[in-house]
């Protein structure tokens, strides 16, 4: 589909790849972003300005996607909308032994997994009635093997690739494309604690625009993950036991 003109929810938009991504949508020309954020009070008491930066083209979406009763108003409030990107998520850098207890884990599925599922139960036939549309998930290379650094994340995102195959079996009959992304470490207060290399967040935004537009189903868009993709392609078992080797404090 074409980012010009399209109708687009974000959620976690108000700071890192979101932010990005809203960016990205103005700029690209698309005729309305919902920003879906947890405090709206909050963000435009930070920042007065936030609104005025985009054009007249953002709508904030007050959106906690681990609460139905919102993930149920964003869905009334934005029935216009044809591309979906499941953004927000949460990573609590700890390993399955490490922990403390289940309570990380719990809520990193929680988050990541269920939320963005419901997320997607919801404005699956809001994108049917408007011709079928695009849902992006936001996953990692974390996908695809486990970092025990943060073990119960990359679960929670293998979860989510998961689902990402399962809705887009399911919703290719009502025209929508379902895509992918699988990023390396990004410079985001979310990967601040990873010491490797980092790529942009408006690198993330761009080159997830982009797959949109060519309905590339699986993106790895950073130099880390287009490298560590071809690495798993051609040995998967090695590159489990190099990442094996990053465990939790």
């Amino acid at each position: 589909m074409k980012i010009e003109n399209s109708i687009a929810l974000v959620t976690g938009a108000n700071r890192g790849i979101g932010r990005s991504l809203i960016t990205a949508l103005v700029n690209k020309g698309a005729k309305k972003v919902y920003a879906g954020v947890r405090n709206i009070d909050a963000l435009l008491s930070n920042e007065p300005g936030f609104l005025e930066n985009f054009k007249g083209k953002v709508d904030l979406v007050s959106l906690d996607i681990t609460k139905k009763n919102l993930v149920d108003l964003a869905v009334e409030k934005a029935h216009d909308t044809n591309l979906l990107i499941n953004n927000a998520g949460i990573a609590n850098f700890s390993g399955f032994i490490a922990a403390d207890d289940l309570a990380s884990a719990r809520q990193e599925m929680e988050v990541n997994y269920f939320a963005t599922l419901a997320m997607i139960r919801g404005f699956a036939p809001v994108l049917k009635k408007n011709g079928g549309g695009t849902i992006v998930n936001l996953l990692s290379v974390a996908s695809l093997v486990n970092f025990p650094m943060l073990g119960s994340y990359s679960a929670s995102k293998a979860a989510l690739y998961s689902l990402t195959q399962g809705v887009r079996a399911e919703l290719l009959a009502q025209g929508t494309t379902v895509i992918g992304v699988f990023p390396g470490p990004i410079d985001t207060d979310m990967g601040k604690e990873i010491e490797m290399e980092k790529a942009s967040p408006d690198e993330i935004a761009l080159g997830t625009l982009s797959a949109i537009e060519n309905d590339q189903e699986d993106v790895f868009i950073d130099q880390m993950a287009v490298q560590f993709h071809k690495d798993y392609l051609s040995d998967p078992k090695s590159v489990e036991r190099q990442v094996g080797e990053m465990l939790p404090a």
